[in-house]
């Protein structure tokens, strides 16, 4: 397992202090969470409540909390020092994961393509743009914040909370393989290859306009495992996990 990163590198992260103190211990979690689901943290990273206290101007508490949430989600774990740092990547894991996301996330698309409107479907295309837009800027923690809202889109119209908390895990747990995919994308935005990481979601929405759930679902998968492909060579030995 590699080991734990210092905490100085959260300020790479782009997280914000709290200001509303009713909510700070909520709103912790959930700039956290975003930040994890979002390839904001590297694997291995230590998150010290310190560290996160001052970053945020918070007391100890809501951080405290907040961290322990996540490592009860196992999107998080704990040091021998009591802080939590982000684990470390592996093939095993990698594969576990896709697969898990393959079942959950496929379920929830053929759910929620009978629960289209015209408007939803607007607003997921206008979440596409966006995502372009991003890599078009060589923009790539917006265009991974932007890859995740038009997921989440689409998997919250499923109207399944039991699907969507599913789904909230699997993508946390994710959020490090996220953060190795932007070494691979960085380059090819750069070349002004941005097209092709949508290429899926223009399919996608295709599907969902024709109601046509067998290819909605098609797309999903096909988008996660190409995900998959990606990450494979950036990857430990599969029996290192």
């Amino acid at each position: 397992m590699a080991a734990p990163r210092k905490a100085s590198e959260l300020d790479e992260t782009g997280l914000e202090p709290v200001s509303k103190r009713r909510t700070v211990q909520e709103v912790v979690y959930q700039r956290l969470s975003h930040a994890l689901m979002t390839g904001r943290f590297k694997p291995g990273q230590m998150l010290t409540i310190s560290s996160l206290s001052t970053l945020f101007r918070t007391s100890h508490m809501p951080v405290r909390e907040a961290l322990r949430r996540l490592v009860a989600e196992n999107a998080l774990e704990t040091a021998s020092n009591g802080s939590a740092y982000v684990p470390a990547v592996s093939r095993d894991r990698l594969d576990d994961l896709c697969n898990a996301r393959v079942i959950v996330e496929t379920a929830a698309t053929a759910q929620a393509v009978g629960n289209m409107t015209p408007r939803i479907i607007r607003a997921i295309e206008n979440l596409a743009e966006d995502h372009l837009d991003a890599g078009r800027d060589q923009d790539i923690q917006l265009m991974l914040a932007k890859n995740r809202d038009f997921h989440f889109m689409i998997y919250e119209t499923a109207g399944s909370p039991v699907l969507l908390a599913l789904i909230d895990t699997l993508w946390l747990r994710f959020g490090p393989y996220l953060r190795m995919l932007t070494n691979h994308i960085e380059p090819e935005l750069a070349a002004g290859k941005f097209e092709v990481y949508g290429d899926h979601h223009q399919r996608l929405i295709a599907a969902l306009k024709e109601g046509d759930q067998a290819e909605a679902v098609e797309q999903i998968k096909a988008d996660i495992r190409e995900t998959q492909a990606l990450l494979v060579p950036l990857c430990s030995p599969a029996n290192d996990g």
